[in-house]
């Protein structure tokens, strides 16, 4: 095989689910060394791509070859076999296993060893870690099931480093992850491209798209519009490939500052007696503010105490002035605080449940006003106008939230808390693994909420998406508020120097 030889190349993809054509011809090759974005909005067929590279569909019609040899893939087994390794948009490990056992179960379920050298184990998994950034961070014999979901995505990522793969597929790998953390993985595949492995980069992050990738293909109604080098493409070019159309302003405008506005929810030293050490903010009515900082710094936390999904030790929330009593997460709705979690997939939506269930699930009241009965008509009337709101792509509120793509999954899941009504909204990583016009749309959303009074709390690991949506953003480090940022001072350096706890003085080459 040539240099410029193809690792991979697929000819004329076609796959039917039920009648319908998930992929319709595409045609996509992958060099070695190289990093090749795949871009599409959610639906456009990028994850069944990746599912029919790894053998997990069969496709309907045209030809895949790994070398210029042509292969009909029998599996995911048979993919890794041939030096093909893929990480999934959703994270897919085993709970109750330690780190290093999920990072090398490939290895040991194919062993056969009776017993196994656990401090062996845990020493090659520590290597992996430090190369992902993670020396002393993630404890190699710690379960998985009690990290955060970015240490999760790290290890699903370690784990496919330790293939020894030709090929590479990421599919939004850093849509959970800092900045930092984001940082050290580039380096990573850096890495892996000089030494000739082929990497399938899939992401809605254009910064990234266009400061690391060789080529870009966009999918679209499950077609391959474009493919080009980035160095021949702008982001409004590959926008516009993706959408089929303008996107038009990304982010709505912000709130007049000049136009003073009442104390919505006042938070005052809560605390949860672990990670969060005593934080108090207040939120404006019609304010959509932001909450940035490292993971692991309480972000997260913060949310779930004020609403009741962990116990606060002290501290006190205020709505309109009234001092309320929290002490579940049922308490906070009644009083119209509402949250997104971080973990669509484990909390934010009933994957089984048709959508209009999903979205009426809390907002009963509105669907069963009569002897608790539920009205049919009303819950699928309640669905389809909140998903005509949020774009939502699907074939009929009556499909299960299962067969979405990740990113209207997301759509569902907010869509679910718009029906609560809610006065306060708590937005966990909202616009995680959703495209950008999706994104767009939801920053509308949220900024059109705000304007009809609803105060509007963001976190968010992107810091763009800080600094281009939120009227006001706080940095929490270690559990406490770091600072507040707001205006010209609301810059990615003043937002990573608060998150970092440093000096004025000192540099940020090491953080960025």
């Amino acid at each position: 095989m040539s240099e410029h030889a193809p690792l991979l190349e697929l000819r004329g993809i076609t796959k039917r689910f039920f009648g319908v054509r998930a992929l319709d011809g595409v045609s996509f090759s992958l060099r070695p060394g190289e990093i090749h974005a795949l871009c599409g909005e959610n639906g456009a067929g990028k994850s069944t791509l990746m599912k029919v590279i790894d053998g997990i569909y069969r496709p309907d019609e045209g030809e895949l070859l790994i070398g210029g040899q042509a292969v009909v893939m029998d599996g995911p087994a048979h993919a890794m076999s041939l030096g093909i390794g893929l990480v999934h948009q959703e994270i897919a490990l085993c709970g109750d296993a330690t780190v290093a056992e999920n990072i090398f179960m490939a290895q040991i379920n194919s062993g056969g060893r009776l017993l196994m050298d656990y401090a062996e184990l845990n020493r090659r998994a520590s290597q992996v870690l430090a190369r992902l950034g993670q020396s002393g961070t993630i404890a190699p014999g710690r379960r998985v099931d009690e990290l955060s979901i970015s240490s999760q995505q790290l290890v699903e990522i370690a784990k496919a480093l330790t293939l020894d793969c030709k090929i590479l597929i990421l599919d939004e790998p850093t849509a959970a992850l800092t900045e930092v953390e984001a940082a050290a993985l580039f380096e990573v595949l850096h890495d892996l491209k000089r030494q000739g492995i082929g990497i399938i980069y899939i992401s809605h992050r254009m910064a990234e798209i266009f400061a690391h990738c060789d080529r870009a293909t966009v999918l679209r109604d499950g077609r391959d519009v474009l493919c080009a080098p980035i160095a021949e493409l702008t982001p409004d070019a590959l926008v516009r490939a993706m959408v089929g159309r303008e996107l038009g302003q990304y982010y709505p405008p912000k709130r007049d500052v000049a136009e003073p506005a009442a104390v919505l929810l006042e938070v005052d030293d809560l605390a949860d007696g672990a990670a969060v050490r005593g934080v108090s903010f207040t939120l404006a009515r019609g304010e959509i503010l932001g909450i940035a900082g490292l993971i692991g710094a309480g972000r997260t936390e913060m949310a779930e105490t004020l609403c009741g999904l962990r116990r606060a030790v002290r501290g006190a929330v205020r709505l309109n002035g009234n001092t309320l009593s929290i002490t579940r997460y049922g308490d906070a709705l009644r009083h119209g605080i509402a949250y997104l979690s971080e973990d669509r997939k484990a909390a934010g939506v009933f994957l089984d449940l048709p959508i209009a269930q999903n979205i009426a699930a809390m907002a009963l009241h509105r669907i069963a006003p009569r002897l608790g009965l539920i009205e049919r008509r009303s819950e699928r009337g309640l669905a389809e106008e909140l998903g005509k709101r949020l774009g939502l792509k699907s074939d009929g509120v009556d499909v299960a939230a299962a067969s979405l793509s990740g990113g209207n999954q997301q759509k569902v899941a907010i869509a679910k808390l718009l029906a609560t009504e809610p006065t306060v909204l708590l937005m966990d990583e909202p616009t995680r693994g959703v495209d950008v016009g999706a994104k767009s749309e939801i920053h509308h959303i949220l900024r059109s909420l705000a304007q009809q009074g609803v105060g509007v709390v963001v976190i968010s690991s992107e810091l763009p998406e800080i600094i281009g949506l939120c009227d006001r953003a706080l940095v929490v480090r270690e559990g406490r508020i770091a600072g507040e940022l707001a205006g010209n001072e609301l810059t990615e350096e003043s937002l990573l120097r608060l998150a970092s706890g440093l000096s004025p003085q000192e540099t940020l080459s090491c953080q960025i």
